[in-house]
């Protein structure tokens, strides 16, 4: 196998929430007077931070949100997660068949990213040490500091390991950090992964081959 480490985005990628957290962002923004297109939103909120989607949220709205928004964001999503989150189909295949380390480099807080993976029976496969959140260094993507920041913190360079992505920002941030970068797509953003330099799949179970395992 080409790679050293393979470092791995969480929504989107290992566990299927983006239209959970959509879903909710639809019903919350529609009681603050703004209707938006789910496809759009699924596009435009995909890998951004909950604070780059409420200022988007407040120049849509010309205004402030309630100052409970993201509290309330958080519990909702986090019960609907408990009730509908499912893992990505065929990523525990894959995470089975890695013989290098692995591990989930996120834009989402530390206790998300935990609470995700014990809700799909992932937790087991990514120990404390394995786990980064843009959360503990205070950089989101686009910009490629977290993953620059977890593949120092395992041991390796860039040019040595592979990230897996699913949408714009995180596909932006592995790219410009100088990462190989796989982007894992049903039916979004196909042609602009592929302009962007990334190696684009549609299916999990493809991943393997892509990887060279």
């Amino acid at each position: 196998m080409k790679y050293k480490c393979v470092i791995f985005d969480c929504d989107g990628v290992l566990v299927d929430s983006e239209a959970i957290s959509c879903k909710v962002l639809l019903e919350m923004t529609e009681n603050l007077g703004l209707k938006l297109n789910w496809d759009d939103t699924i596009e435009e909120f995909s890998g951004k931070s909950l604070g780059s989607i409420i200022e988007y949220i407040e120049a849509r709205v010309k205004g402030k949100v309630p100052s409970n928004f993201e509290k309330e964001f958080r519990q909702r999503t986090f019960e609907a997660f408990k009730k509908d989150l499912k893992p990505i189909e065929g990523v525990s295949e894959i995470l089975n068949k890695l013989k290098v380390p692995f591990c989930v480099a996120s834009s989402g807080p530390r206790e998300k990213i935990k609470l995700n993976l014990t809700i799909i029976n992932l937790i087991n496969r990514f120990s404390e040490n394995r786990i980064f959140s843009s959360y503990d260094i205070g950089s989101w993507k686009p910009n490629p500091e977290i993953y620059l920041h977890a593949a120092n913190k395992m041991g390796f360079k860039p040019e040595d390991c592979a990230v897996i992505e699913d949408s714009i920002y995180g596909v932006k941030a592995s790219i410009s950090g100088g990462f190989d970068t796989f982007a894992y797509t049903r039916k979004l953003n196909k042609e602009s992964f592929a302009k962007m330099g990334a190696t684009v799949f549609s299916d999990m179970k493809n991943l393997d081959n892509l990887l060279g395992i």
